[in-house]
């Protein structure tokens, strides 16, 4: 009778096996059902198999309470449940019953391992081998195998070379899947000799030994050693060949990339995957190879791949980098856009961004389910890049109230808006916050906030965050300050600052001379401004741009060398381009030279018909001169051709509010009394000895209305707007879109003076200090 129970129970353990083997849990149930039906025997074996059955055909619950009701258990009951409860993780039941256990083996240790590994908990899952060790229970090749896998996921290289010398304690090293979960730990922890070495000692060497190895090469660039081993090998497959083509892609190697997946299809047995496609389509987007990439989405189309996810966002990602970006949203509206990607979105959002247009961006943003960090600073950067400043301050401010944290990519693009803006306010507001996250170390923050501050006009605190940065200073850190110092009148301390960056063994780059010339430019240090051009040429091996050009032409022409900024130009070994005559043209306005204004004002034309600044700059010569009726036909020329001067404006922000003025402002609401004022104090520096310089109006009028012109240009308005509406002996900051005019430099000095208070003008090329009747430019500028 026994045997007969015995023979029963194994025939049903045979069906039970068998729908799993089949996956059909209703006739798993079916066969419980009739167990239970006919007073079958029930066994361990077989109730073990039952809970099996119930936990691997995902009834976990059933699978629990047969286990629960079980009266007697062996090792194999406790493994199966706590497997189950580990592979669907659910990791705190796992441990429960696993704490309960009588006597936990090497399965059921290596369940709970596998279990912390695969919900992320690595630490966790190492350190069950290490309590394991304790338990003196003997790892398996199973459990080595899981433990590696954790320590190359954290790419800890201390612990996994010392599981490594347990490995071969126990004589586990010889295992293929340990072999192989060394090689993976070593190659993703970084350490390629051991990763070799590891290879060569390997008896049986599997096609994923091979692959992990091309794998490791085509990471850290070993280009040479990956195709020596992708030929050696006898048998390849899809991982081998993506292994290749990945390699090349994500290292720049584009055309390597499109050349190793065109000798793929040379072999019609392997199929690309996604990955394979993912990483040629973002190939072809990098070359911008539309031919290419229009064939590969013709095969896509085909084989009727999944386009919701990662090739999908590649497609999304080729057109928008070959601006194609209707056919990229086409696909977009194909699929849900909740499944962009960061790449996808980004590349879209600047192909958008190319186009000046904004709102789909913003659509596709606010459509996005999960917008991490990345998203949400991709989404503020391309409203800076494309001018829309205060579109980027509000979407920071969203993401301050409902979004991730800030990181060091957010601030800095932030403060670069302030920097844009000259909000000084916004500047100190981003700053504080990257203080409290943490951000401020962060060289790319801090050299936006040395940028910031310089263009809101606080040259000491740049100064200050250059200074805390110490040893973090890159070449950028140290050309910000140099420039910013120079913008701002101090062109010793910019130049003695440059000396210091070579000591230091810094190397300057070509933007770093454009900063040192122009600190020359602002002092009248001619020589000195040669020298560095030859010293850039000659010792850093910099060769001269236009921008480098241009300086020196500037450095001439205003000190009043105008044969030498004339032969500057003409012995370019490139193109003169507008800035070049532009700065020639405005040197030889300043020193009424008409000959050379003349000449300077046709090439500018030539090369842009319609530059009304080569119109004005020309009329201006003339007025200057006196020569009042050639004035008037430039003056004339501009109408019939339509082409309007550039207005002068200037602004100042006043409790996060910007006010702007024209020159004879007569929109704003507070005219009268900005008008009264200024008539004011028009009177008082005069009394101090202000004289107003008429010869700078130049147009034939009288000298009482030139005058009165003089007293309501733009910057004169702003700066008395801000006196009424700021507390007493607050700094004033006032900008111009154009270069301040002699009258206006000269009456600012006085103003400081008269008010006692320090005013920061910036214009279209520097910063002017002023205070207590003087200017941080010494009166050259």
């Amino acid at each position: 009778m026994a045997t007969f129970r015995h023979q029963l129970s194994d025939r049903y353990v045979s069906l039970i096996q068998s729908t799993l083997v089949n996956k059909d849990p209703c006739s798993g149930k079916a066969i419980h059902a009739h167990i239970i039906k006919f007073g079958v025997h029930v066994g361990v074996v077989l109730m073990n198999n039952l809970i099996n059955m119930y936990a691997k055909t995902g009834f976990l619950v059933d699978a629990r309470q047969l286990f629960d009701e079980m009266p007697v258990k062996n090792a194999s009951s406790w493994n199966t449940i706590i497997s189950a409860y580990a592979k669907q993780g659910r990791i705190e039941c796992a441990r429960h019953l696993f704490d309960e256990m009588p006597e936990p083996d090497s399965v059921s240790w290596t369940a709970m391992t596998v279990g912390y590994n695969q919900i992320g908990c690595f630490e966790k899952a190492i350190r069950m081998l290490i309590d394991m060790i304790w338990s003196k229970v003997m790892p398996t090749q199973y459990t080595f195998t899981i433990v590696l896998a954790s320590c190359a996921a954290m790419k800890s290289l201390e612990i996994g070379r010392k599981i490594h010398s347990c490995v071969v304690k126990v004589g586990l090293s010889s295992y293929p899947s340990v072999a192989n979960s060394l090689l993976n730990m070593y190659a993703k922890s970084g350490d390629l000799l051991t990763a070799q070495s590891v290879f060569d000692r390997m008896k049986l060497k599997s096609l994923s030994s091979w692959n992990t190895m091309i794998s490791m090469h085509m990471q850290y660039k070993r280009f040479d050693l990956a195709i020596a081993q992708f030929e050696q090998m006898t048998d390849r497959d899809i991982v081998t060949w993506n292994s290749m083509i990945s390699g090349y892609n994500q290292h720049g190697f584009d055309i390597k990339a499109l050349d190793m997946f065109s000798n793929m299809q040379k072999f019609p047995i392997l199929k690309p995957d996604k990955f394979t496609l993912a990483s040629v389509l973002s190939a072809c987007g990098n070359l911008n190879d539309s031919n290419s990439g229009k064939q590969i989405h013709g095969h896509i189309v085909r084989a009727e791949f999944d386009l919701s996810g990662a090739v999908g966002n590649a497609l999304i990602s080729m057109y928008s980098k070959l601006g194609c970006v209707k056919i990229a949203q086409k696909i977009v509206q194909q699929n849900q856009t909740s499944n962009l990607n960061i790449i996808a979105f980004t590349s879209l959002l600047d192909g958008y961004i190319k186009q000046g247009d904004m709102n789909p961006a913003r659509k596709i943003f606010d459509s996005l389910k999960n917008r991490d960090v990345i998203a949400w600073t991709a989404m503020i950067v391309g409203y800076m890049q494309n001018g829309f400043n205060n579109e980027a301050i509000d979407l920071f401010r969203s993401m301050i109230k409902e979004g991730p944290e800030p990181n060091s990519y957010t601030l800095a693009a932030m403060l670069s808006v302030s920097s844009s803006l000259a909000s000084l306010e916004h500047g100190k507001q981003i700053h504080a916050r990257a203080l409290k996250s943490e951000s401020a170390p962060s060289i790319s923050v801090s050299n936006a906030l040395i940028n910031m501050y310089a263009k809101s006009g606080n040259i000491i605190n740049a100064r200050r965050v250059f200074d805390i940065i110490s040893c973090l200073k890159d070449t950028v850190s140290w050309t910000s300050m140099v420039i910013s110092l120079a913008q701002h009148g101090h062109g010793k301390e910019s130049l003695d600052l440059f000396e210091k960056m070579l000591s230091f063994d810094m190397k300057p780059d070509h933007i770093t001379y454009v900063g040192v010339i122009s600190a020359c430019t602002h002092m009248g240090l001619v020589k000195e401004g040669v020298r560095y051009f030859k010293l850039m040429q000659e010792k850093h091996g910099i060769e001269p741009t236009l921008s480098h050009h241009a300086c020196m032409i500037d450095l001439y022409g205003r000190a009043g060398k105008l044969q030498e900024a004339y032969d500057v130009i003409q012995n370019m070994p490139i193109e003169p381009d507008v800035i070049a005559w532009g700065s020639l043209l405005a040197s030889s306005f300043v020193h009424k030279n008409m000959d050379l204004a003349k000449i300077a004002a046709e090439k500018l034309l030539l090369i842009e018909p319609d530059n009304s600044g080569a119109y004005s700059a020309l009329a201006n010569v003339y007025s200057a001169c006196g020569n009042w009726e050639d004035a008037a036909d430039i003056r004339k020329l501009m109408k019939v051709k339509q082409v309007k001067k550039d207005q002068g404006f200037s602004w100042v922000q006043i409790r996060n509010q910007v006010h702007v003025f024209g020159a004879e402002d007569s929109v704003h609401p507070e005219r009268d009394e900005i008008y009264q004022n200024m008539a004011e104090i028009w009177k008082e520096i005069k009394k101090l000895g202000f004289v107003p310089k008429t010869e700078a109006v130049l147009h034939d009028l009288d000298e009482e209305v030139k005058e009165q012109i003089l007293m309501h240009h733009s910057e004169k308005l702003a700066i008395v707007f801000a006196l009424m509406k700021t507390p007493r002996n607050s700094t004033l900051r006032i900008m111009k879109n154009l270069r301040v005019c002699k009258d206006c430099h000269s009456a600012i000095k006085f103003i400081s003076k008269l008010v006692g208070r320090e005013i920061i003008v910036r214009d279209a090329t520097r910063f002017h200090h002023f205070k207590n009747g003087a200017c941080s430019c010494r009166d050259y500028w």
